[in-house]
């Protein structure tokens, strides 16, 4: 089994990865089988189903997979570009992409929501249509965001199910399971970054691969950057504040005081995590980690790693980055990332098991205490769910991720502490969750159908 570090670790657009950058992607994907075919086209149409319909207006899915029909990407988004496309759609009716004739698209009848059942192979489903003269539909491709922003099509789901058991990757250290990954580190000798970086070395060359996870870094801290400084309204009507700014603002002040009570480091970590989902809920650009929902939770630990940790420095973020990917491409390949499969402890769950064998990475920790630390991170987020207030993805949202962060690095001290050696090993903990969502009821998984959803006031 492979994952790459950039699998993993993407750089896209808010506020979701299987909400609004997969939609585009997959939009992205249709124009290219379009381009590929032999018959003329004249129009589109396109239907959401399961989470994507239910949360999709929160989500911004629909406006993504308009975007994406119009040929945008989330890896290269121009948002004022963007606004432009989506308002001049809006009132010519029409789409036009280079290689293909303007096809007719009216946003308000030809992008459906369909609030049935979802489809058979994943609560993310959408179907795209293109139109012949007569509005007989001529091409048809159902696709499916399965978490992360990948995108996969029905066949393609289909064959990689049949697969999975067997899946091997021609990679020197094709490990698939944790049990498998600790057994390669003690027979080899190395450790869960060097192993990972061998295996990435296969697909690129190693200046490649560190100008991509230092773009990653670059990216992820930025988005840090600019939370700490954004303040207003975010959008979708529920009208929460940003808080990062006067959360950080605070911090400051109080720096040097000698009065601050040792636990406000917590509030550092969680003022990193909500800086970065806050962007995330803004539309801004973000790195899946492993996905929007829980973006805010690996640049937080990373960050109060290089900013408060003494003897922390930059060398180590590549191993950091490296260690995380390994853990998160275990969750996504015997589980799921992804909220409206599993629930929240896929996404948040997920993103603190790889921050916790991060840090713990960098700080010195075996392979046996990484491993340990990503099983606690892990333990303790399991069962929770994916209840978004309003479809948005602010509350419980854009919190969690901060709580995320503190017990992440509260993992990994707990494990460093120790020998590595525990009761509950991290394959059983994502067995456990696997299972945990699959007996989930449908309204805790995204679709804002049960929880605080329902308990709180949308306006």
């Amino acid at each position: 089994m492979f994952l790459s570090v950039f699998d993993m670790f993407k750089v896209g657009i808010g506020p979701s990865s299987s909400h609004t950058m997969g939609p585009m992607v997959a939009a992205a994907r249709f124009l290219d089988t379009m381009r590929a075919s032999p018959f003329h086209f004249h129009g589109l149409r396109a239907s959401l189903h399961g989470s994507l319909a239910f949360t999709g207006v929160g989500h911004a899915t629909d406006r993504a997979t308009i975007l994406g029909l119009a040929g945008f990407d989330p890896a290269t988004y121009d948002a004022e570009k963007a606004d432009a496309a989506f308002a001049l759609i809006r009132d010519t009716k029409t789409i036009e992409v280079p290689g293909l004739p303007p096809l007719a698209f009216d946003p308000l009848k030809d992008l459906h929501f369909d609030f049935g059942p979802a489809l058979p192979g994943h609560a993310n489903g959408l179907i795209l249509k293109a139109t012949d003269a007569q509005g007989d539909v001529i091409l048809e491709e159902t696709y499916y965001s399965i978490g992360g922003g990948f995108v996969l099509t029905a066949a393609e789901l289909a064959e990689a199910g049949e697969k999975k058991a067997k899946a091997r990757a021609d990679v020197p250290f094709p490990f698939e399971t944790a049990a498998e990954m600790l057994e390669m580190a003690k027979a080899s000798g190395q450790t869960i970054a060097q192993m990972k970086r061998q295996n990435e070395l296969k697909f690129r060359s190693a200046s490649e691969l560190d100008r991509g996870m230092a773009r990653i870094w670059e990216v992820m801290t930025a988005c840090i950057d600019r939370g700490m400084k954004g303040t207003g309204i975010l959008p979708g009507g529920l009208k929460v504040r940003r808080r990062a700014k006067g959360i950080h603002d605070a911090l400051l002040a109080e720096r040097g005081l000698n009065l601050t009570p040792p636990h406000t480091i917590n509030d550092w970590m969680s003022l990193y995590a909500m800086a970065v989902n806050e962007e995330n809920a803004a539309g801004g650009q973000v790195v899946t980690a492993p996905t929007n929902g829980a973006a805010g939770v690996v640049p937080a630990v990373l960050r109060y790693w290089l900013d408060h940790v003494p003897g922390a420095s930059a060398k180590g973020i590549g191993d950091f980055l490296l260690t995380a990917a390994a853990i998160g491409g275990l969750c996504k390949h015997n589980a799921s990332i992804s909220g409206a499969e599993c629930g929240c402890q896929a996404e948040v769950g997920s993103a603190a098991a790889m921050a916790a064998a991060g840090i713990c990475a960098v700080m010195g920790g075996t392979p046996e205490q990484v491993e340990n630390a990503a099983e606690i991170a892990l333990e303790h987020h399991l069962g929770m769910t994916c209840d978004p207030v309003k479809g948005l993805v602010q509350v419980p949202c854009i919190e969690r991720n901060g709580l995320g962060a503190i017990k992440a690095v509260s993992a990994a001290s707990l494990s460093l502490r120790g020998d590595g050696q525990h009761l509950v090993s991290l394959d059983v903990c994502i067995e456990t969750m696997r299972q945990t969502g699959k007996d989930m009821h449908e309204k805790y998984k995204e679709t804002s159908l049960g929880g605080l959803a329902v308990n709180v006031p949308n306006c």
